[in-house]
């Protein structure tokens, strides 16, 4: 799919509901989201149009009720905000989003066991998986890319 879905976090976090739920009112939404995201009835009601103006989400009536479901998948617009961070702070490159988590120490031991089992995996899965990485140009020393200037676009 090429469309982007970027949304904000009341917009994630309503979307969550949806997901979770397969559809719901708006009342319904409402009373579904976690404390950090909960705000008035009219803000979570102007947040679904903006979303169903989006193509995210769709509506049909229930009386005087609007019940709303999801038109993309969690994992689309896990894709699509992923790739957009990637692209934005990471000049498109997903490896350099990998070392950032490594380096920042944002990942456990676990994970990072997983994360290599899941390297060996796809290893094994596209042979020349390693050597597409392997030539990437202006690599440093400790295999960190440099620093590259991007434009806002």
């Amino acid at each position: 799919m090429d469309r982007t879905h970027q949304l904000g976090a009341l917009q994630h976090a309503i979307m969550r509901v949806l997901w979770a739920a397969g559809e719901a009112s708006v009342a319904d939404v409402h009373r579904s989201l976690p404390p950090p995201h909960q705000r008035a009835l009219t803000t979570v009601a102007t947040m679904l149009v903006k979303l169903e103006k989006k193509g995210v989400v769709e509506h049909r009536t229930e009386g005087r009720l609007f019940v709303y479901r999801p038109l993309v998948s969690e994992i689309e617009v896990r894709r699509s905000m992923v790739a957009e961070l990637t692209a934005r702070l990471f000049g498109g490159d997903p490896a350099q989003l990998v070392h950032h988590l490594v380096d920042e120490r944002a990942l456990e031991a676990q994970e990072l066991d997983d994360l290599a089992e899941r390297v060996r995996k796809a290893e094994t899965e596209r042979p020349n998986a390693r050597g597409a990485g392997s030539q990437r140009t202006g690599s440093q020393p400790n295999g960190s890319q440099p620093n590259r200037s991007h434009r806002d676009e």
